[in-house]
């Protein structure tokens, strides 16, 4: 005799287990991870990840997903199994995407954290509506009793979910990921900073230049990024990653993934470079020779950041390479670029934005520990160890705001700069993460996200001020 098994007996099995397997497909592989999910009086199910996460993009690309859930923790015999089959969708509508964030929060260590940490934004929220569930008894299924099948007919899915993409639509979302475009206000900061710091104080502002200037930084910044994953990948780094959180750290993992191969990746790199440069040398011809010595030292530490011989973060000076180049470097090239001098306040200026960027990578850094330290990537956080290292990030974040006020008691910068302090509530909040948490990967994950909001909104308020500055100072 069959037994059929109630709804409510599987919510409860489903209620009673912490985790499930959620099955996927990318480029025509089955791709597994188990996660923590919530669960509706319908069945729906419910899961969140960090925007950008590969089975988000795995979700978008092909809503067909799968999820197990074994519920074993009284032995073989007493085991329970859920198998859903259903159509994945993204929660956009703001009210539902709470809802299920509330459902999720006391199943998820990680929603809960995040929620603690207020980085909730930086999570996708997806929902699985199933299609087929089906419940087995381990006893049962060794008499012969079948599962329990709940059908739910054909879904609609959403307009916006198609069953596959394009080759070249899967092409470009690789490649956007290679590039870590959204990374890219490391350089659209200080850009915008020299340009506003030229401006106030020289009164002259050349869009054509700016726009130039911009898109040469952008370039040499996308080189950057793509030679990085390339030489990690070369050296082995990113493949024995295992601690690594998307999209902070651990790179693209478009070659490990299969997406790209390493010879395109390369290409791409030297392709951005040549672009920047040439970029660069035009902006020379127009604009003066000083803009061929900066261009010179950003491509250097651009190339040789992570390549061979000179591999600048493997010697402890990373930081100072990217803090330097993301914010002093730029926003004086910028400067330049417009009034075609020299001074002393664009470099001040961008200090605050030297040391943001560089916090950024630091604290960065903290998930690749384990990674770095076996390949030989000696970051000053490998050097220090986590325990010390955790001090370093709060020294650089507390200079962030002692060289503002500094600078501006002494006239050296414009008073409205001290409109960064907008987000040292933010920092205060990532300090104490990172103090708690340097040694929890996951746990981390709220520091990482309001060092690079802080970097974002801290550049963006210095630049702001300056703008005040020429409408109400003159």
């Amino acid at each position: 005799m069959e037994t059929t098994h109630t709804r409510e007996e599987i919510l409860q099995t489903l209620a009673a287990t912490e985790f499930g397997v959620v099955a996927t497909l990318e480029a025509g592989r089955i791709k597994t991870r188990a996660m923590h999910f919530a669960v509706d009086g319908d069945l729906n199910f419910y899961l969140a990840t960090l925007k950008g996460d590969p089975k988000v993009k795995q979700f978008l690309d092909n809503p067909t997903a799968s999820i197990l859930v074994i519920k074993g923790d009284q032995g073989f015999f007493e085991a329970k199994e859920v198998e859903v089959t259903g159509a994945a969708e993204l929660l956009a509508n703001k009210n539902e995407r709470e809802a299920a964030l509330d459902l999720l929060m006391t199943r998820s260590p990680v929603v809960a954290n995040m929620k603690q940490g207020g980085a909730l934004d930086l999570l996708s929220v997806v929902k699985v509506v199933p299609k087929t569930v089906k419940y087995r008894v381990v006893q049962e299924v060794i008499r012969g009793v079948g599962p329990t099948v709940i059908n739910f007919g054909e879904r609609e899915l959403a307009a916006h979910y198609y069953l596959g993409w394009d080759n070249f639509k899967k092409n470009l979302v690789a490649w956007i990921t290679e590039m870590r475009v959204p990374f890219l206000t490391a350089t659209v900061i200080p850009v915008v900073l020299g340009a506003l710091v030229a401006w106030t104080s020289a009164n002259v502002f050349h869009w054509g230049y700016f726009l130039l200037t911009l898109l040469g930084i952008t370039c040499l910044h996308l080189g950057t990024n793509v030679i990085n994953d390339y030489f990690d990948h070369r050296s082995g780094n990113d493949e024995i990653n295992t601690e690594y959180v998307r999209p902070f750290s651990g790179g693209s993992r478009m070659i490990q993934k299969g997406l790209l191969k390493p010879g395109q990746v390369l290409a791409a790199a030297l392709l951005f470079f040549g672009l920047g440069s040439l970029i660069g040398l035009y902006l020379t011809l127009l604009r003066g020779n000083v803009i061929l010595l900066l261009g010179v030292i950003g491509v250097f530490s651009g190339f040789f950041y992570s390549a061979p011989p000179f591999r600048l973060v493997n010697r402890g000076i990373g930081e100072l390479v990217v803090g330097l180049n993301f914010g002093i470097l730029v926003t004086l090239g910028s400067y330049y670029v417009q009034t075609q001098q020299l001074a002393l306040e664009p470099v001040l200026a961008a200090l605050p934005v030297s040391l943001l960027i560089a916090g950024v990578l630091y604290i960065n850094e903290f998930p690749d520990y384990a990674a770095d330290k076996k390949v030989g990537k000696d970051t000053l956080v490998v050097r220090l160890g986590k325990e010390r290292a955790v001090n370093g990030y709060v020294i650089i974040m507390s200079l962030v705001f002692l060289s503002v006020i500094t600078l501006a008691a002494l006239r050296l910068i414009s008073p409205f700069s001290l409109l960064i302090f907008l987000v040292l509530p933010r920092v205060v909040r990532a300090i104490r993460v990172a103090r708690l948490n340097f040694a929890q990967t996951l746990y981390l994950i709220p520091a990482n996200a309001d060092t690079i909001l802080s970097h974002l909104y801290g550049g963006g308020l210095i630049s702001l001020g300056y703008v005040l500055h020429k409408f109400i100072l003159g």
